[in-house]
């Protein structure tokens, strides 16, 4: 081992250490988007953490990393006057995938406000009490559905809006999802397919975090407690990202447990 070697070895037990950072063969392209305005978020950094390389988008938001290694791969994305978010892919060996990232500038823009309203002591004007009020949680269970409905990427149905529509089916429920078809006749029911599915492939269904393409597609009405809905690759997050991502993915929560009695 030369000493070059052993130096870089004692530096890595005392912090962790990037000096052979894995690449790979795969692609990244993506989309920094404003929620606010729905437009493109020109000069926007993204950082890939594990190795620090850093991409800028254009003039439109867009940015993309070549060379990425398969399995999870981690970005940081900052642009100025916008939270920082994070971006979570999935990769397989040289796969080519599209992400879109949506910044929220409208909590930056009432953060700046905020920071720049002069103090009561020099003058300044008190405003009215503004109310803010916020989804309730389902609880911990769902945090990873919460997580990523405030992403704003995707459809998400919860319990009180399945209840309030009086859905029958599953298919009943997809009909008011924009980006989804439902597709009957022929004697064998009805069956969902993505408005932007290649040859009207499958989606695919995800039950309480399992692949289930068979119990999917027939859970009851009755047991379910919310529902994602991702029309194509670039909506899918990175946990459900796979071969079929561009057929569309469907994300059933069931019920833990039986219903909850409401008191008279």
């Amino acid at each position: 081992m030369t000493v070059l070697r052993r130096l870089l070895a004692v530096l890595c037990l005392a912090a962790p250490c990037i000096v052979h950072a894995q690449r790979g063969s795969g692609r990244l392209v993506g989309l920094i988007v404003d929620t606010h305005t729905g437009t493109g978020v020109p000069q926007a950094v993204i950082v890939q953490l594990g190795d620090n390389r850093v991409a800028t988008a254009d003039s439109t938001g867009l940015f993309k990393f070549d060379s990425l290694p398969a399995g999870i791969v981690r970005f940081m994305v900052r642009a100025p006057g916008f939270p920082s978010a994070r971006l979570v892919v999935a990769l397989t060996v040289g796969e080519y995938m599209e992400r879109r990232v949506d910044l929220d500038s409208t909590a930056a823009t009432a953060a700046l406000l905020k920071a720049a309203a002069p103090t009561r002591g020099a003058g300044g004007q008190p405003l009215p009490l503004v109310s803010v009020e916020a989804k309730a949680s389902l609880g911990p269970r769902f945090a990873n559905f919460e997580r990523r409905r405030a992403t704003g990427a995707g459809h998400y149905i919860t319990r009180d809006e399945i209840e309030k529509g009086q859905f029958s089916s599953l298919q009943d429920i997809a009909r008011i999802v924009r980006g989804v078809n439902v597709e009957c006749g022929g004697g064998a029911g009805c069956a969902i397919r993505m408005a932007r599915a290649p040859m009207r492939c499958s989606p695919e269904y995800v039950v309480d975090d399992n692949v289930d393409n068979i119990f999917g597609p027939t859970v009851p009405v009755r047991d379910i407690e919310a529902l994602e809905f991702y029309t194509g690759p670039a909506d899918v997050p990175g946990e459900y990202a796979g071969r079929n991502a561009g057929c569309g993915v469907i994300v059933i929560w069931t019920r833990s447990g039986p219903p909850k009695r409401h008191k008279k």
